[in-house]
């Protein structure tokens, strides 16, 4: 199952997408679910399953501007350093533990909204990455039952503002508004039974210049989850994202960077492609 937010007609709602439409779930299951956060975690996919049998479509998917598929998560939780060629790349040594920051909702964006290159900056990199959002809540989770703690996984870009990230801090680096593109929606975990057989490419301009199986982890999907629920509780609708892979522009020779008028894709086999188009602040 493809889910979605999205705003339309002054409204924002949330659907399943069928085909090239969408059949609105904000219109059915408002009043008791008003967002696909609150769907998630009211266990709702799984209790209203035959409301959903002979829904209707309401509306082409191309009439609505799609919105990050969660776009109120109570947390947005990202690993860096989590395949060993992009750690090689960065001059990092393997982590013994995930290594993690965390991400403001401020900073997201949907499929084909713009990602803003800030005007204090031309640093403006890259990274394409699998994310995974939370659907049962849970600390301290066995690796053997991680998994089951997954709703669904999307595409996310980690844009990150690499002259601030190195001589400033992580978190501005990482934080600056509207730099992390996350979408075009979410694909329900029965349909990903193994998130580390997927591949994952980024293209800049339709070049590819990240290509890489997601069995690369050094951390795989379980361990994330593990480690992190060691520290704080896991809720639906949280975000994780799992890393990037190795060829983001600041390694490259001369740095590539992200400029106004390119077009970034972040592809993820079963799940889709996340399309961003880079503006000038």
């Amino acid at each position: 199952m493809k889910l979605v937010s999205f705003a339309i007609s002054g409204r924002t709602s949330y659907g399943i997408v069928s085909g090239k439409d969408i059949i609105d779930l904000g219109l059915r299951w408002g009043e008791r679910f008003p967002t696909l956060r609150s769907a998630i975690a009211g266990g709702a996919f799984a209790k209203l399953a035959t409301e959903l049998s002979d829904a209707a479509v309401d509306f082409p998917i191309t009439s609505v501007t799609l919105l990050p598929p969660i776009p109120d998560p109570d947390k947005i939780i990202c690993v860096g350093l989590n395949y060993k060629d992009h750690a090689a790349e960065s001059g990092s040594k393997i982590p013994d533990y995930p290594a993690v920051f965390t991400r403001l909702t401020n900073t997201l964006v949907g499929h084909v909204s713009p990602m803003i290159c800030p005007k204090v900056s031309g640093d403006f990199d890259y990274e394409g990455e699998l994310a995974l959002i939370v659907g049962t809540p849970g600390r301290h989770i066995a690796e053997r039952d991680a998994l089951a703690h997954v709703f669904a996984y999307s595409c996310f870009n980690d844009g990150s503002i690499r002259d601030y990230q190195f001589k400033h801090s992580l978190a501005a680096g990482k934080n600056f508004v509207a730099t992390g593109g996350f979408g075009p929606w979410l694909v329900t975990a029965d349909e990903i039974p193994d998130p580390s057989q997927l591949t994952l490419s980024t293209r800049i301009n339709g070049v590819t210049l990240q290509h890489k199986k997601t069995s690369d982890m050094i951390f795989d999907v379980p361990a994330i989850i593990a480690y992190l629920s060691t520290w704080t509780e896991l809720i639906a609708g949280d975000v994780i994202t799992t890393g990037t892979p190795e060829g983001v522009g600041f390694s490259r020779k001369p740095p590539l960077w992200l400029k106004p008028g390119d077009s970034v894709e972040v592809d993820i086999s079963g799940i889709g492609v996340l399309r961003n188009p880079v503006v000038g602040e």
